[in-house]
């Protein structure tokens, strides 16, 4: 399944899945109940290879300039391992329910990620604004608006790093300037 989202297909037919396994589709599902199940393997076999990507290695008291880059770089190589997963788990959440439960539990996750990271900053702003500020920052780091400057408009790792990292260091002290 994974070589095959890896080839654009992001809806394979059980059939194409056993074929590529190379097994019968009676074999595919002797080890997963439906092709919703198989997918929500895949989500979880990629997130647990991810996970180890999703700690930061910093300390709470650390400058928020080196959070920042320390979550965006990280942010960036999970996303430039998993665009096949996620864009094949994004294509098929409106009818496939255990995926959707899935990615929303990694959101869920990487926004916390957030909101832990930078408790600081957004404390200082008051609750109003650190919840628009907050929402923009997991907006900001998610895989969508990856995706959309990677794919969309060409950007290079190392510049979309650079670029995200920047824009989150302005969103996080809008209101301190």
């Amino acid at each position: 399944m994974m070589s095959l989202y890896s080839d654009g297909q992001y809806t394979p037919t059980a059939a194409a899945i056993a074929e590529r396994a190379g097994v019968s589709v009676r074999s595919l599902f002797r080890y997963f109940d439906d092709v919703e199940d198989l997918a929500a393997a895949v989500i979880e076999r990629q997130a647990s290879l991810v996970y180890p990507l999703l700690a930061v290695d910093v300390a709470a008291d650390d400058p928020v300039e080196v959070r920042v880059a320390q979550l965006v770089d990280g942010r960036v190589r999970q996303y430039e391992l998993l665009a096949p997963a996620a864009r094949a788990a994004r294509a098929v959440a409106h009818r496939r329910p255990l995926v959707a439960a899935k990615l929303a539990e990694i959101n869920a996750a990487r926004r916390e990620q957030i909101r832990t990271l930078f408790s600081e900053e957004l404390e200082a702003m008051g609750p109003h604004d650190a919840r628009r500020v907050l929402g923009a920052a997991d907006v900001l780091c998610s895989f969508e608006t990856y995706h959309l400057l990677r794919e969309e408009h060409g950007l290079e790792p190392d510049v979309l790093v650079a670029d995200l990292a920047r824009t989150l260091l302005v969103l996080l002290r809008r209101d301190r300037d």
